[in-house]
């Protein structure tokens, strides 16, 4: 069992898709934690567009996640654009994605909390006080 879990795309799109290289290292995380996962709407975007690639009907998949109450939807982009806004212009030359930036300001708001995640960014990105984000990732 694990702190407060933020999810980002690409481990939501790997537990999916038994296709997917790092499906395994996603499947194990998830059998460890105990949801809701903290997500944002465009992370949910992001994995149905993903997944809809690899199935026709996998999106469904991921809504059903959020009716049985497994994603966590509760953070509001409206209530923080303008940290969003800024951490994209500081992070342009990455670049960062919406989704990453509402993670980054969820890992804020949510102090003690680990991002899991497949994005080696999430490494480079800070906290307000300059600390490194917390990240759970595949080791290679």
């Amino acid at each position: 069992m694990t702190r407060g879990v933020i999810l980002d795309t690409g481990p939501l799109v790997a537990a999916l898709n038994p296709h997917d290289r790092h499906h395994g290292w996603a499947r194990e995380q998830w059998a460890g934690i105990r949801p809701p996962f903290l997500t944002c709407e465009a992370v949910v975007t992001e994995a149905c567009f993903l997944a809809h690639r690899f199935a026709s009907r996998a999106e469904d998949a991921v809504i059903a996640l959020i009716e049985r109450g497994v994603l966590d939807l509760s953070f509001r982009l409206a209530d923080h654009v303008s940290a969003v806004t800024r951490m994209m212009k500081k992070y342009h030359d990455l670049p960062m994605s919406l989704a990453d930036a509402c993670l980054v300001q969820m890992s804020r708001r949510h102090p003690g909390s680990v991002v899991l995640t497949l994005d080696a960014d999430f490494r480079i990105y800070r906290s307000d006080t300059r600390q490194s984000i917390p990240v759970w990732m595949p080791d290679n």
